[in-house]
């Protein structure tokens, strides 16, 4: 069997902006990240802007010191586009809505869910909740009724209501005119 000849890539693999949101993200100054590596500050600068490349032994200590894996800095972003319109429906329940997953199916970190609500279009007849820890309400345009235990909330174009996304509730589009609605839910469901 013959082996596929592959080309190496001239494309210089841009690391640096990756080791600095990693610094940034722990509140690291390059000064401390120095002292913790052996490195200089003007070697980091460099590192960070792409204008030079660390040996694999520095690469290895700085990623020990910023928690993150050597993989990590080299993975293709997972970048998922959804054009308007395109988002694969779904069905969490209701009557009259038709509802399209923004994000990728494959996206467990946040799940967005656009709902166009048809008037006097509602969600279940029981109170129910949602297998996450935030759940937050956008009306893009209309009116819509967020119904909780506890208490209701009557919301209009612009309005957001953020609320636990354990809490058991329903909604209502009370009009005489459909309503779209945003649903951001951290993490995604697993509904």
């Amino acid at each position: 069997m013959k082996a596929l000849p592959v080309e190496p890539s001239n494309a210089p693999v841009a690391i640096g902006s990756r080791i600095r949101a990693a610094r940034q993200s722990q509140r690291l100054t390059i000064e401390q990240v120095a002292d913790a590596t052996g490195l200089t500050k003007g070697f980091l600068s460099r590192v960070e802007r792409d204008l030079t490349s660390p040996s694999v032994a520095s690469l290895v200590t700085l990623c020990q010191v910023l928690s993150i894996s050597i993989g990590d800095l080299f993975a293709a972003s997972e970048t998922h586009l959804t054009k308007k319109d395109e988002g694969p429906r779904i069905s969490l329940g209701g009557e009259g809505i038709v509802e399209r997953l923004l994000t990728a199916r494959s996206e467990r970190r946040i799940q967005i869910i656009q709902a166009v609500i048809e008037p006097r279009g509602r969600g279940e007849s029981e109170l129910y909740a949602v297998d996450c820890d935030v759940d937050v309400l956008h009306v893009v345009k209309g009116s819509i009724r967020l119904i909780l235990t506890n208490e209701e909330f009557e919301l209009t174009t612009g309005d957001t209501v953020t609320f636990p996304g354990r809490e058991p509730h329903t909604w209502v589009n009370p009009t005489d005119d459909a309503v779209e609605v945003l649903w951001v839910l951290v993490p995604a469901a697993s509904r």
